[in-house]
């Protein structure tokens, strides 16, 4: 069985994120909140050491509830610092914080956060037809687009590189490689 390149064959979380996760489409906006979230925790570190940590930030950040995170209070970011089941980074768990109320903010002004974001994409995914990891983009003028609109509105760690990997991870955009098992059954997702 193909998997991407990018995959670890030798790390069993990866391998279950690949084969059930990355790249199928997110419509919950818990689930796109904690997307963002994991996505942002990543900036600088590699995605085997987020997910080793996915569960402790789950269990430390109520189940990626952006409407508990929004009211942490600095007792509770004070907490979370002393976490060391967590990347404790003031300024990463901070923009948890900032970004949940900004969260809470953008599904006021559209009812969800997946119609602001799905309607980048006409609510349709992009399906790409990469067939190696060097052709894949770190970024996009996409990803520049919702990264500008994203910071505009005040959140953090959403910069272009990291939008990218966020809108691979929920779906908007189908970078599995073609020769990858998973290519074709994400693509069906469009149709």
């Amino acid at each position: 069985m193909k998997r991407c390149q990018w995959v670890d064959l030798e790390n069993p979380l990866y391998i279950k994120y690949h084969d059930k996760e990355w790249g199928v489409p997110v419509h919950s906006d818990r689930k796109l909140f904690e997307m963002l979230v994991l996505e942002g925790a990543q900036a600088g570190l590699s995605w085997a050491t987020v997910l080793k940590k996915r569960n402790a930030y789950k269990k430390a950040l109520d189940n990626f509830d952006f409407n508990k995170i929004a009211k942490y209070s600095n007792a509770k970011q004070k907490q979370l610092l002393k976490n060391e089941a967590l990347i404790r980074n003031h300024l990463k768990i901070s923009s948890t914080i900032q970004n949940a109320k900004i969260f809470i903010e953008i599904r006021k002004e559209f009812g969800t956060f997946d119609k602001y974001i799905w309607a980048f994409v006409n609510y349709r995914p992009i399906q790409n037809k990469f067939r190696n990891l060097k052709e894949v983009p770190t970024k996009t003028p996409l990803s520049e687009k919702i990264s500008k609109d994203l910071k505009k509105r005040g959140m953090n760690f959403v910069g272009p590189t990291i939008i990218y990997a966020y809108i691979q991870a929920i779906g908007m955009v189908n970078d599995h490689q073609t020769n990858c098992f998973r290519h074709e059954e994400i693509a069906k997702f469009s149709k």
